[in-house]
């Protein structure tokens, strides 16, 4: 089982997801929660047409993190 990391942005009215990774993998949904379990399928999905097209699958690279300072 392979981890990648997920990037997740805050919209007024929706939010959206990417996978550094995997480019073009991204995913929207109304709530955190609904983009969760899309990306979800987006991953999967994105591999599986890699596979099925014989292109090499992205080794997962990117490591995200969260660094609080003073405001």
């Amino acid at each position: 089982m392979k981890a990648y990391a997920v990037l997740y942005e805050r919209g007024d009215r929706n939010w959206s997801a990417y996978v550094p990774d995997l480019p073009g993998c991204v995913a929207t949904g109304k709530t955190r929660e609904e983009v969760e379990q899309r990306i979800r399928e987006a991953i999967a999905f994105h591999i599986e047409g890699l596979v099925m097209d014989g292109e090499p699958v992205p080794e997962p690279t990117v490591e995200a993190g969260t660094i609080s300072v003073p405001a």
